[in-house]
C-alpha cells in the first residue's frame, strides 16, 4: 500500500530552522504533485507548499520568502525547508501526493516554535 512518511519535526527557538522530509514509499513518487499542509489546534488545515513533478512550487503568502520546498525523485522524497520560524508556524506539518486518482497522505510531524 501507498504510504507517506514524514520526519525532521520537532521543537525550535524563534528565528530557528528546520527541514521537513517525506519519504513515500510504493508510489511512482516522480508522476506525483506533492504539497505540504499545516495544522494548528482548533483551526482548519491550511496549504502551505506545492511542488509539481518538473519542479514548479507554489506557496502560501505566509511561507513566501522563509520556506522551500523541493523534491529527490530518486530517493522518493519531498522536503520542506523551514528558516525564520515564527511561532504562529506551530503545527502538525503533513505532506500529501497526488497524480490523478491517486491521493496519499502521511501522518504528519509536529513542529513547535516556541522560546
Amino acid at each position: 500500500q501507498a504510504q507517506l512518511v514524514e520526519s525532521g519535526g520537532g521543537l525550535v527557538q524563534p528565528g530557528g530552522s528546520l527541514r521537513l522530509s517525506c519519504a513515500a514509499s510504493r508510489i511512482s513518487f516522480s508522476f506525483y504533485n506533492v504539497r505540504w499542509y499545516r495544522q494548528a489546534p482548533g483551526t482548519q488545515r491550511e496549504f502551505v507548499a506545492l511542488i509539481k513533478p518538473a519542479g514548479n512550487t507554489t506557496y502560501d503568502d505566509a511561507v513566501k520568502g522563509r520556506f522551500t520546498i523541493s523534491r529527490d525523485n530518486a530517493k522518493s522524497t519531498a522536503y520542506l525547508q523551514m528558516n525564520s520560524l515564527k511561532p504562529e508556524d506551530t503545527a502538525v506539518y503533513s505532506c500529501n501526493a497526488v497524480f490523478g486518482p491517486h491521493d496519499v497522505w502521511g501522518q504528519g510531524t509536529q513542529v513547535t516554535v516556541s522560546s
